[in-house]
């Protein structure tokens, strides 16, 4: 099947190209974003494979599908970037990869913390200018702490175990719970209020729905312990910025490392270091010390990479062959009410 793959980095050629050996598939690659002014460049192809930052809005898909797009084949997890109803209505399939290497994600999660925590950002520079001192680099014991994890499919519970073995507390909150979560020693299950409360370390790893949209904002950071850190490896619009920002000055957040932005979509995946980031407030967020950003990088594995690879290009073979399959994204009125941009 001839198929489209927006947003395309050298990474992605070289892990679909040799996935496809297998699958045999007409892979074109286009470096540009998806969205209404590119869309015509997959013209003829029944098949578009997008990514995190493409936008398959109504206008979008209007065009893929007068050009006979009949495939959307989604290179991730989350599908918020998918107008689903017009593609239902537009007689567009969608599909998705719903998980690939949790560890990976799962384990950045981890290293934002011990970063945040033992200073070790600031640690490497120092070391560099030949400054040993060690003020300003005091951390805590992560034995001991109790950590909240919102969201517990398969990252999170990834993530929860990595943390019990440091000997973490765990606080899960999830509206389809897991039952293993609660089988991890001190696991278990709470409401969002006293899982807030009770928490030095936030984790978020819950797609990103109508229910999620800006589930950490200023109301829910009011309820956080004082001095909490907030972690966030899922996506951007789980978080008000704004408020988070409101939350670091006044030290209600103590320490944030997120590799998800909200407005990351014109930022994250290209080289901007000869540019003039026009985003103040990105900008203000890594100007404070007690913040750090990574861009968008917590799937990038070789292992995850792979995965996504073999996934996705089985989900466009299932649709060419006419096979149902477990991966299809269908429209559904509940989930897909409107999220927020």
């Amino acid at each position: 099947m001839k198929v489209a793959f927006f947003s395309t980095k050298a990474y992605d050629r070289q892990f679909f190209n040799q996935a496809n050996e297998k699958y045999q598939h007409e892979l074109v690659y286009f470096e540009p974003r998806l969205d209404h002014t590119t869309a015509s460049l997959a013209a003829g192809f029944p098949a578009v494979c997008l990514f995190v930052n493409d936008q398959a809005d109504a206008k979008t898909l209007e065009t893929l599908a007068a050009n006979g797009t009949k495939l959307l084949a989604l290179r991730c997890a989350g599908f918020n970037q998918v107008d689903l109803k017009s593609a239902a209505r537009l007689g567009i399939k969608v599909m998705r990869v719903p998980a690939y290497s949790p560890y990976s994600v799962a384990e950045h999660a981890v290293g934002l913390i011990l970063m945040l925590n033992r200073r070790l950002y600031r640690a490497y520079n120092r070391v560099r200018d030949d400054n040993f001192a060690l003020d300003g680099l005091l951390g805590f014991d992560l034995h001991g702490c109790t950590v909240g994890i919102i969201g517990t499919g398969k990252i999170g519970m990834v993530f929860a175990e990595i943390m019990r073995g440091f000997g973490c507390q765990l606080l899960g909150y999830d509206a389809y719970p897991n039952k293993i979560f609660e089988t991890l020693g001190a696991a278990r299950y709470v409401e969002l209020p006293e899982l807030l409360e009770n928490s030095d370390i936030i984790s978020l790893h819950c797609p990103l729905l109508p229910e999620t949209y800006h589930i950490i904002n200023a109301e829910t950071i009011a309820q956080m312990k004082p001095g909490v850190m907030l972690i966030n490896t899922s996506r951007g619009q789980l978080v008000d910025t704004q408020a988070v920002i409101e939350g670091i000055k006044s030290g209600q957040i103590g320490y944030l490392g997120i590799d998800v932005y909200e407005q990351e979509d014109n930022l994250f995946f290209e080289d901007l270091s000869d540019t003039v980031i026009q985003d103040d407030t990105f900008q203000l967020l890594q100007s404070f010390p007690n913040v750090v950003i990574t861009a968008h990088q917590a799937f990038f594995t070789r292992n995850a990479l792979t995965s996504i690879a073999e996934t996705t290009l089985t989900n466009i073979s299932d649709f060419e062959q006419g096979r149902s399959s477990d991966n299809e994204v269908k429209y559904e009125e509940k989930v897909v009410s409107k999220t927020p941009a």
